[in-house]
């Protein structure tokens, strides 16, 4: 696959134009375009309706993007991730600037990037240290440029890699020293459902605990962990079940009880729910 250069009035540019293969638009996340510009003169590039996530980093000069009724200021270090679906534009001031980005879609794609908004991601936001984005473009830009047979798997790999790095950057991407204190009084919170589990929980004594509103405590939990309370909660107890299930000789019923769910129906059916199976044809499967 080979990449184009183009030189024209209004930028340079070097970029791939990728197409994947059948099973990769099917099933994985799929490269549509990557490249590199340098603009020659102010301009704008503006796309509406468009089946896309776009990503790119400011590498020099500044600009603004349009996005959602907002129009935000670009500069050096920041990076984009939008939804083209939902229309934007971007320009460059006269500070010509160079960028790097990588066109891209999934069949699941749209989930992840609602979970990157509900956690607070930013179509904009300043990492810090642009240097692992950097190194993923490069290597994505190579293996799409290569002939190996399994480009599609590699790409899918790395792509997973910028949305992890993505989504390590949705929880308070602009940072602050308040917020910073907020994160730790919920690592308190985490490590306290960690350690208790087992017991009767509330979320009106988890408040009184960490002295802590009720909404704010959901909202700020859900926020930084990605799931909310007592979705957590329920995955602890149900990891416990399992781990019970395979390694014990324990009544159905006693694991509930150890799990923190008295009710022995209402565990068999909740853990039905989560796992798709009763508790018992669990233990029967995996039971060595």
């Amino acid at each position: 696959m080979q990449d184009t250069l183009f030189h024209g009035d209004l930028v340079t540019s070097k970029r791939i134009l990728y197409t994947p293969s059948g099973f990769a638009k099917r099933t994985l996340l799929h490269l549509q375009e990557i490249g590199e510009l340098e603009a020659r003169r102010p301009h704008v590039s503006q796309r509406d309706g468009l089946s896309s996530y776009l990503f790119f980093i400011v590498l020099r000069g500044s600009g603004e993007l349009a996005y959602r009724q907002t129009v935000h200021p670009l500069s050096v270090g920041d990076c984009i991730f939008v939804d083209c679906k939902q229309g934007y534009a971007h320009s460059t001031s006269a500070d010509l600037w160079t960028l790097k980005w990588i066109h891209f879609f999934g069949p699941e794609l749209r989930g992840v990037y609602e979970k990157y908004v509900e956690r607070g991601g930013q179509a904009v936001f300043s990492p810090g240290n642009i240097s692992s984005f950097l190194e993923l473009w490069e290597r994505m830009f190579s293996i799409a440029a290569s002939a190996e047979y399994i480009r599609d798997m590699r790409i899918n790999e790395l792509l997973a890699a910028l949305l992890t790095l993505l989504m390590e950057n949705s929880w308070n991407p602009s940072g602050g020293r308040s917020v910073r204190g907020k994160r730790q009084n919920l690592q308190q919170v985490r490590d306290y459902l960690d350690e208790n589990f087992a017991q009767k929980i509330s979320l009106d004594a988890l408040c009184g605990r960490f002295y802590m509103s009720r909404s704010h405590l959901s909202r700020a939990f859900k926020a930084q962990f990605g799931v909310n309370i007592s979705e957590y909660l329920l995955g602890l107890r149900i990891t416990r079940a399992k781990q019970l299930l395979r390694f014990s000789s324990d009544s159905v019923e006693d694991i509930a009880s150890a799990c923190g769910i008295e009710d022995a129906n209402f565990f068999a059916r909740t853990f039905k729910k989560v796992e798709g199976i009763s508790p018992s044809h669990f233990r029967a499967l995996w039971k060595s």
